[in-house]
């Protein structure tokens, strides 16, 4: 392999297990993204109480759950 092929390569490598790396440390939730989620369902819960969801936002809310977002 010549040189520029290893350049390449080495590249190529760094690239691929950076974004393994970034993509590994997204799935733990620490407290503080825990405690943002509470806060954030509390005051969705307390707008659906004042002014409830129509059926579209309803079927949104639904789609968003399934996806995990």
């Amino acid at each position: 392999m010549s040189k520029d092929g290893m350049s390449r390569f080495a590249a190529l490598a760094t690239l691929v297990l950076v974004a393994v790396a970034s993509l590994a440390g997204c799935e733990n939730k620490g407290p503080a993204e825990q405690a943002g989620q509470s806060v954030d369902k509390g005051v969705q819960n307390l707008k659906d109480a004042v002014t409830p969801a129509g059926p579209v936002e309803k079927a949104g809310r639904g789609v968003d759950k399934a996806l995990g977002k």
